[in-house]
């Protein structure tokens, strides 16, 4: 059974939902550290205001007992604080009025007016979605096609990080650029400068997995190739534009001998310290210019991604737009947002790639009791030391 997730909510609507399926039982879940997972997704250079008013943690609804998965599908909530604020204009419930006076109609429908989008973002979904939906108010757009939704995968990702720390496979990110710039100064200099302009920012992150045993994914089907499985849940994440694993595009500049990662047998079969090789391996390589992923599988290596991301569309600087009721042109709504969320890709994609990883992990070693995939786990392990 793969790991399948489903989520729902609106980033200003009650809450945030998913149910995950395909974790087995047995595995005991960390609420620290999936927790502080949301957190780091709500830090960061250049954020705004709603990180401000929620604290994301996730609330666990089913599939759990005494912190330990049943095996069962688990469902988990995060608290959307800000509802508060929104109650009436994100109603899920009818509106009356037919129950109510004039003025309190009145003051109804001004607040949903408020809160109605009819002047679509370049960059966003806002158009495109209107159009496919035949939505008069963008709002409805707008609200699923938040990077608000990010919250819940990133929870589901955590999950799934936490699992995976239990066989020594370890995650981390890091942010490369921001604006072109590489240096903390640079990089608070120019998000400065964006916010005093009413800009945004993108940037490019990294992420990389440690101690990823060999011959995860698989090259016998497209659809089992895990570089391909990555780089789709990579470029489904709000924002991003472009994913390179490994050297990436760099590849294409030089010659086959200064791209591939030449294999190297240590005679002394003991641990070498090429970087990313497993402990107790006799096969090791020099370089990692492939990511660590070779023919749609592990290799043993670090696997490396990294991720470009565009400027955000919401700009307090606003570009050039129409008003899709009176088709005429104006400016692209604005609201709330943030400046620059690069750091806060790095934790996103981090989760999004443990949840691909795991799934790989598990169509290896079996999902279904934690005891049985680690002893899978070990006999693979001790077989790969002899290979």
């Amino acid at each position: 059974m793969p790991i399948r997730f489903l989520t729902s909510g609106e980033s200003h609507g009650k809450c945030l939902n998913a149910i995950i399926e395909g974790i087995g039982a047995g595995y005991f879940l960390d609420l620290d550290f999936i927790n502080n997972e949301l957190a780091k997704r709500q830090q960061g250079k250049g954020r705004g205001g709603r990180m401000k008013i929620e604290t994301d943690t996730i609330e666990l609804k089913s599939g759990v007992r005494f912190q330990k998965t049943t095996g069962a599908p688990i469902c988990i909530e995060i608290k959307n604080k800000d509802f508060e604020n929104w109650k009436i204009s994100m109603s899920p419930e009818a509106l009356h009025f037919e129950a109510l006076d004039e003025t309190s109609k009145r003051e109804i429908e001004e607040k949903i007016n408020e809160k109605s989008i009819t002047r679509p973002r370049p960059g966003h979904a806002d158009l495109s979605g209107a159009i496919k939906y035949r939505h008069k108010d963008m709002r409805d757009v707008l609200e699923r096609s938040s990077a608000r939704e990010t919250a819940t995968r990133v929870a589901v990702g955590a999950i799934c990080q936490d699992i995976l720390r239990n066989f020594n496979i370890t995650g981390e990110a890091k942010t490369l650029s921001i604006g072109g710039k590489t240096t903390v100064n640079e990089i608070d200099k120019i998000i400065e400068e964006a916010k005093k302009e009413g800009e945004s920012l993108g940037g490019e992150v990294e992420i990389r997995f440690k101690n990823l045993p060999v011959g995860l994914g698989s090259f016998v089907h497209w659809d089992r190739r895990l570089d391909g499985r990555l780089a789709g849940a990579m470029m489904s994440i709000p924002a991003v534009k472009a994913v390179e694993i490994g050297m990436g595009k760099g590849v294409s500049d030089l010659y086959g001998s200064r791209v591939h990662d030449e294999i190297f047998i240590n005679p002394d079969t003991e641990s070498n310290t090429a970087e990313g090789s497993r402990e107790n391996t006799a096969i090791y390589r020099k370089t990692n210019n492939a990511g660590g992923i070779e023919g749609g599988m592990t290799n043993g290596e670090d696997v490396i991604v990294r991720l470009s991301m565009k400027p955000i569309p919401t700009m307090r600087k606003p570009l050039n737009s129409i008003n899709i009721e009176t088709k005429k042109g104006e400016t692209a709504h604005f609201e709330r947002a943030d400046t620059c969320a690069v750091e806060a890709l790095g934790t996103v994609a981090l989760n999004m790639a443990s949840i691909i990883i795991l799934d790989a992990f598990f169509e290896k070693f079996g999902p279904d009791n934690f005891d049985e995939t680690m002893k899978n786990f070990k006999n693979y392990e001790e077989y790969t030391r002899k290979f």
